[in-house]
């Protein structure tokens, strides 16, 4: 016999809500960085990226219902995520051995 794949039980109306309150806080706050970027200096960038990766994650797991989906497809994003800030990583520290910033306020 065949077996059907289970069927997921979507968030409700609350889940939305909360989800969009944090998004926007999070934007909120992203810009806030902006406006207080002279007093942050060199944590400007790093503060960004953090609230760049929550906000991706939010998006990913309910915008796209990943969280709903198969767990390979999470490993799948978060490879990919995980390479990225490698990269950007790798060259961040690239730039700063051969002293040109890449991370200035």
């Amino acid at each position: 016999m065949h077996e059907h794949p289970t069927a997921h039980a979507q968030p409700g109306p609350a889940t939305w809500v909360r989800v969009l309150i944090l998004l926007t806080i999070a934007t909120i706050l992203e810009v806030l960085t902006y406006v207080f970027e002279s007093t942050l200096g060199v944590l400007t960038a790093p503060i960004l990226m953090i609230f760049a990766a929550v906000k991706f994650v939010l998006v990913v797991a309910y915008y796209m219902h990943l969280k709903f989906d198969n767990r390979i497809l999470t490993g799948i994003f978060a490879w990919g995520m995980l390479i990225a800030i490698s990269i950007f990583a790798a060259m961040a520290a690239i730039y700063h051995i051969y002293g040109q910033p890449l991370l200035t306020p």
